[in-house]
């Protein structure tokens, strides 16, 4: 009984990891929303969100999950960009050291700004989660849009990464989410 029991569950767990595969997704064409989102942490997230911010497809951009001691004219230097679209149009969120103060911080801005819509730049392994905490966070009535970064991490990398989603889920299905 106790065999089927553990088999069942790791049948579950296997095919529920098979599914997190699936959802990857690539990058977005097109599509404008009020505003940007972009955690640190993963390489090509912070050059898409400026990419999407210098084209048009929304009005403001936060960083969320900088290091205290950036400044925004360093990032300007380090991504190519204007220091003025700094000043005007990208802010640097530097409470966030995780993925559920990151959905926090954001949500904190959004609310500040009054945004409607939202677009969540990260990378393609890093998106369910963040979705997750970014919608526990901001609640009902703010239209989330992924637009993941693609990447190639290690299947060591997925694995811990799908456990952390699965941990996250059950706690807010549990209400131990805080916020």
């Amino acid at each position: 009984m106790m065999i089927r029991a553990v088999a069942a569950i790791l049948v579950l767990w296997l095919l529920g990891f098979a599914v997190f595969m699936l959802s990857l997704g690539k990058p977005l064409n097109g599509g404008i929303t009020d505003a940007i989102v972009v955690p640190t942490g993963g390489a090509g997230r912070i050059d898409r969100g400026l990419y999407l911010l210098q084209h048009h497809a929304a009005k403001r951009l936060l960083i969320t999950g900088v290091d205290r001691e950036v400044r925004p004219v360093e990032l300007a230097l380090e991504y190519h960009v204007s220091p003025k679209l700094f000043s005007c149009c990208i802010d640097l969120g530097h409470e966030a050291v995780d993925t559920r103060s990151n959905g926090e911080e954001t949500a904190r801005w959004v609310q500040q700004h009054d945004y409607h819509s939202l677009r969540l730049v990260t990378s393609n392994w890093h998106m369910p989660r963040a979705r997750m905490e970014l919608v526990h966070a901001l609640g009902p009535g703010i239209k989330i849009i992924g637009d993941p970064v693609e990447s190639t991490p290690s299947l060591m990398m997925l694995f811990s990464e799908y456990n952390k989603y699965l941990i996250r889920r059950v706690a807010l299905w549990l209400g131990l989410g805080g916020v």
